[in-house]
């Protein structure tokens, strides 16, 4: 096996560079002799970073320039029943995260709605979408290239599919802006979330549109998909998986374990989430769903960056006659259970806490049922610190959990 140290010496005389290690050692030794140049290059106590306890191979497709691994405490919550159109049973919900007091929040949260009975959920929407721009004369070539691809959706979906063993095309829908014309697709990716699936599968289809319409590809991506940026085409039309989750939470339950009421929950919540988030301008109507969307994607190997579409959520709460009826709705929460970061040691074994790693039977099934309790465990962080400021116990908390 080559010596780090040599490897590092001949980074530093400039007769290799960090992404050319691997032709010269495993990709252990490239990790070390990378953390050997940053900590001689920049004072930098690497140890830890370096102290990680997977083969570093197995994340080559992941990063790139691997110098070691970044620890982020796991925690999780529950157990809680998940009555899901895929999710069944009784969960963990592994999160990860450096805030003080997001999983005790998530765990009161849970503990209460599993004392009620458990959480309802639903995916009601799937779908990972791509939308390449295409370049016209004008806006009649660009209504020639809608019709086109209306009449010969078939012919695109052929193409597309042709890529991938397990994508579909769902449906593709044009929008125009003069000499623009950006075509929304959208897939069914199964368990993964199917990112690279539909890009790959896309530019197939865009040959095709290019070969047999006036449009002229730009951009493989017009930002009309729209990936990891606040936007609302994914509140209306969703993106990944359109998730519900609600329970009905008795009265006796919500002043006895939240101390508060449902009439004083309800009024937090139409005045923070709604109406206060529609002062701001927000996409967001809910008071922290992005904070457990955000725990649970880095936990579970999902791409942080989606958090963006994550958080794109509205939560209602309403008093009726048998208690406090809450619901969060993620309108696109892309998530999947194979390929990525899912590949990753931590992440898998996270994946196996809920028992939803790899591919469901049928496929589909664990990404969906994945999507259900996260869900779930939004619920739970919404129930949780709209109680905590109805009761005025939220700086209590963070004082005394947070520090």
């Amino acid at each position: 096996m080559t010596d780090p140290a040599t490897l590092a010496d001949r980074v530093r005389a400039g007769e290799l560079r960090f992404h050319e290690l691997e032709a010269h050692a495993d990709h252990d030794t490239a990790a070390e002799a990378r953390r050997l140049v940053l900590e001689a290059e920049t004072d930098a106590d690497l140890s830890t970073t370096g102290s990680y306890a997977f083969d570093a191979e197995v994340a080559d497709s992941a990063i790139e320039n691997m110098t070691g691994a970044t620890q982020v405490p796991f925690g999780v919550a529950g157990p809680v029943t998940v009555d899901g159109g895929a999710a069944d049973g009784e969960y963990y919900l592994p999160l990860a995260t450096a805030e003080g007091a997001l999983v005790a929040s998530v765990n009161r949260g849970l503990s209460v709605i599993e004392s009620a009975g458990g959480a309802n959920a639903r995916v009601t929407k799937s779908g990972m979408t791509r939308a390449p721009v295409f370049r016209t004369a004008g806006v009649v070539e660009s209504a020639e290239v809608v019709e086109w691809v209306r009449e010969h959706e078939t012919d695109l979906a052929e193409a597309a599919e042709s890529t991938t063993s397990h994508g579909e095309l769902l449906d593709v829908t044009p929008y125009v802006v003069g000499d623009g014309v950006y075509l929304r697709f959208r897939y069914d990716t199964k368990d993964a979330m199917g990112m690279n699936m539909a890009t790959i599968a896309t530019e197939a289809a865009c040959e095709v549109v290019e070969a047999e319409t006036p449009g002229s590809l730009v951009a493989l991506s017009g930002n009309l998909c729209t990936d990891k940026k606040p936007a609302a085409v994914n509140a209306v039309e969703g993106r990944g998986r359109s998730v519900t989750a609600d329970v009905v939470i008795p009265d006796e339950v919500v002043e006895e374990r939240l101390h508060t009421t449902a009439a004083a929950i309800a009024e937090a919540n139409t005045r923070k989430n709604l109406v206060g988030s529609a002062k701001a301008g927000s996409l967001g109507f809910n008071a922290q769903a992005a904070n457990i969307v955000a725990a649970a994607f880095i936990a579970t190997g999902q791409d942080p960056a989606q958090v963006v579409e994550g958080s794109n959520a509205i939560t209602t709460a309403e008093e009726r006659e048998d208690g406090l009826y809450l619901s969060v709705s993620l309108a696109s929460l892309e998530v999947g259970t194979v390929g990525g970061g899912t590949k990753l040691p931590t992440q898998s074994e996270a994946l196996d806490v809920l028992g939803l790693a790899g591919s469901g039977d049928p496929a589909g099934d664990n990404a969906d049922a994945l999507a259900e309790v996260i869900a779930a465990g939004a619920l739970a962080g919404e129930l949780s610190l709209l109680a905590a400021l109805a009761s005025d116990h939220l700086a209590s908390a963070h004082e005394e959990l947070g520090r």
